[in-house]
């Protein structure tokens, strides 16, 4: 049988957190052979299916000595040299970095303003393996090897779980959400800790990147940023209307109509400034109300009266017929002397009958 003098695992690939030696089946290991861990690495010996030790970076020499807990189930009925199986897991000690996180589907927020909105979020975080031992028991199992991927996929998970229960607590509403990510990463990143320690995970940092909701929510976003930018809407409705102005073929600001002669120019702009006249007095009746004082628009003309000598109208208020010159009055009331209507049968102050 060939003795195996040297234990070791390099890796290639850069994303393999834990790789068993050997892949496959039990491992044939003599007392004497090397084990060769690397600065980046720790190993967890394993026999009978039980760990025993975790050997740090360094060559270790696999004998009773450096064993202890190996005294009570290795006999040494021949002379130290019998051959014995185990595995060994090489865990990659190192930190991994740019680990990805990201809500598989939307989130229902109850925001303060927008009502409830859908949020999708996403960040990165970085993390390293505290417990060797601890983790190889608790989440790789007898797996042969163990890679980045995989435990990201798994620790993806935890992460949105607490995401989803801290969101509510840190902010309000996703307007609030720009000033917020730091204090949102670190709240995620504490109630995170406890969870990954219980596998032998330390969670180094966490970043939120962004928290984005649908697109018809960021359209209205948009336009309530915008309307926040005109400022005077009223100041704003009467540019546009002069810019819509300019743009009416024959009122200057168009190619078509009678443009481009003196007598179109004329009537093009009479028309445009016509048609602007008309187009701001509107504008300002709907965004102008009376200021306090302001005399109010006059009240409906009363109706005339009748001549009684040619049948003309005339004014309410006037004595004599505009037509005929006839007096248009009936003369003063008898009991508390008003001038009366032409024609009045009663008077309209006292009510006395007319005689």
């Amino acid at each position: 049988m060939e003795m195996l003098q040297t234990v070791e695992w390099r890796d290639t690939s850069g994303t393999e957190i834990v790789h068993r030696w050997p892949a496959h089946g039990p491992g044939t290991v003599r007392l004497g052979a090397q084990l060769t861990v690397r600065e980046s690495q720790s190993a967890v010996f394993f026999r009978d299916g039980q760990a025993l030790d975790v050997f740090g970076p360094g060559r270790h020499t696999l004998t009773s000595l450096n064993l202890p807990l190996l005294q009570t189930i290795i006999a040494l009925p021949f002379g130290g040299e019998t051959p014995f199986q185990c595995e060994v897991y090489f865990v990659n000690m190192r930190t991994f970095t740019n680990m990805k996180w990201g809500t598989p589907s939307p989130i229902v927020f109850r925001d303060s303003e927008l009502q409830f909105v859908r949020l999708r979020a996403y960040g990165v975080y970085t993390m390293r393996i505290a417990d060797p031992q601890l983790f190889v028991n608790m989440v790789v199992g007898t797996e042969h090897r163990y890679e980045q991927e995989t435990l990201e996929a798994w620790l993806r998970d935890f992460i949105v779980a607490r995401f989803n229960d801290t969101l509510g607590e840190v902010i309000d509403t996703v307007l609030d959400l720009p000033k917020m990510y730091d204090e949102l990463g670190v709240a995620v990143r504490s109630r995170l800790g406890e969870d990954f320690e219980r596998y032998g995970i330390e969670l180094v940092d966490l970043l939120v990147e962004a928290v984005t909701p649908p697109e018809e929510v960021v359209k209205m976003m948009d336009e309530r940023a915008a309307m926040e930018a005109v400022g005077d809407m009223r100041r704003f409705t009467q540019y546009q209307t002069a810019q819509a102005i300019r743009a009416i073929p024959g009122a200057g600001g168009g190619d078509g109509g009678v443009v481009g002669t003196t007598a179109g120019a004329g009537v093009g702009l009479g028309a445009g400034l016509g048609m602007g006249a008309a187009m701001v007095g509107a504008m300002r009746d709907v965004f102008a109300p009376p200021a306090s004082g302001q005399a109010a628009a006059p009240a409906a003309q009363a109706p005339g009266i009748t001549c009684p000598n040619c049948q003309a109208t005339a004014p309410a208020d006037a004595k004599f017929c505009p037509e005929c010159g006839a007096s248009l009055t009936g003369g003063a009331c008898a009991k508390c002397g008003v001038e009366l209507p032409v024609n009045a049968k009663f008077c309209p102050e006292c009510g006395q009958q007319v005689e």
